[in-house]
């Protein structure tokens, strides 16, 4: 099997408001393991970025074996809609691979489309049981494969509590809701006069940044509060390690990789509980988790953390091995495996009915 190779479909398109995600690295990983890659698409532009993968699928159905499919909810949907499609008319196996972390809410209101293209993979994998569960209506047999990080990269740092600081790394996008972080320092500001927090991620260009802005400088919270913009995968490692306590506002979600990586180095996590995160997290035990937006229960939740030290040290050491379950040593062979298994003539023989 070690000839084969795999043709990746997705958004690998890179920008200065975008970053290398986990499905940039499966590629380069599975190389190691005897396996040939490509990738479509890097257009830039996303009627141009659809067109590549058609276009990459059509044209070079002879230079791959089977096909992943990355699929997000909203007008990205399309892509993984018009692959399947196409990778149907040619008789490629694929897999289809659930990211979006509102999924649910697009299926419910498109149901025929997601059924259609979900029941037309050999496969369906998802980084989350939030998302198994939530689509198994449309397809029963989803696959669980969580979103790897090198854990190796990540050094573990025990948490006692004295000045804490804050992290927060997502983009500055309205699904992510930053405008409550300055909510959150308002009301503990007025306790811990020195509290800070360091926010890192692209601007995504939604007008989310501007709204942040606006609503710190009118919460007089532009002295608590550093934006530090997108940094490279490799330098987030050594930013978090700068951290206490790092805070997820997002009031949509699947399986942070962010907050993953915020487990890893130990900080103690407080988020809210939408989407995926209470399948990623369990409150009390290696995490706090508040419903979203809203500001008094994140902030007295993070006092809560900041009063009781032993409290913070079961947090940050229990985070930290939930998150060594997530290491590219453990993932990676699952991919392995299933790629195998797709193609495997008995397995080919039948589309899921």
């Amino acid at each position: 099997m070690s000839e084969k190779t795999i043709l990746f479909i997705g958004n690998y398109f890179l920008s200065k408001n975008s970053n290398r995600n986990v499905w940039f690295e499966i590629p380069s990983k599975l190389e190691k393991l005897g396996w040939k890659t490509l990738t479509t698409s890097n257009k830039k532009l996303k009627p141009l970025r659809l067109l590549g993968m058609l276009y990459t699928i059509f044209a070079n159905r002879r230079a791959y074996d089977l096909a992943m499919v990355d699929v997000f909810s909203g007008s990205a949907f399309i892509w993984a809609e018009m692959s399947a499609w196409l990778l149907n008319k040619i008789n490629k196996p694929f897999l289809l691979n659930l990211r979006g972390g509102n999924l649910p809410e697009f299926a419910n209101h498109y149901p025929h489309r997601v059924i259609h293209t979900l029941k037309s993979a050999n496969v369906v994998t998802s980084p989350s049981a939030y998302l198994k569960e939530s689509l198994q209506k449309f397809r029963k047999d989803i696959q669980i494969i969580p979103n790897p990080i090198e854990i190796a990269s990540y050094s573990y740092r025990p948490r006692k509590l004295h000045k804490p600081k804050l992290m927060w790394v997502r983009a500055f996008h309205e699904i992510y809701n930053p405008s409550l972080a300055p909510k959150v320092l308002d009301k503990l500001t007025k306790k811990w006069p020195n509290i800070h927090l360091s926010m890192v991620g692209p601007d995504k260009g939604d007008g989310s940044l501007q709204k942040f802005r606006n609503l710190s400088e009118t919460l007089n919270m532009e002295n608590h509060i550093s934006l530090i913009g997108g940094v490279p995968r490799y330098q987030v490692p050594t930013i978090l390690n700068q951290g206490d306590i790092f805070i997820n506002t997002t009031n949509f979600d699947n399986t942070p990789v962010s907050v993953i990586e915020a487990m890893a180095c130990g900080l103690c996590i407080v988020s809210t509980n939408v989407g995926g995160i209470p399948y990623l997290l369990a409150d009390e035990i290696n995490a706090l988790l508040v419903p979203p937006d809203d500001p008094q229960a994140m902030a007295e939740a993070i006092e809560r953390i900041i009063l009781n030290p032993d409290l913070a040290a079961r947090l940050s050491l229990n985070a930290r091995q939930k998150a060594e379950r997530f290491d590219w040593s453990i993932v990676l062979p699952k991919w392995d495996h299933l790629f195998n298994e797709i193609l495997d003539s008995s397995y080919n023989e039948e589309i899921y009915p």
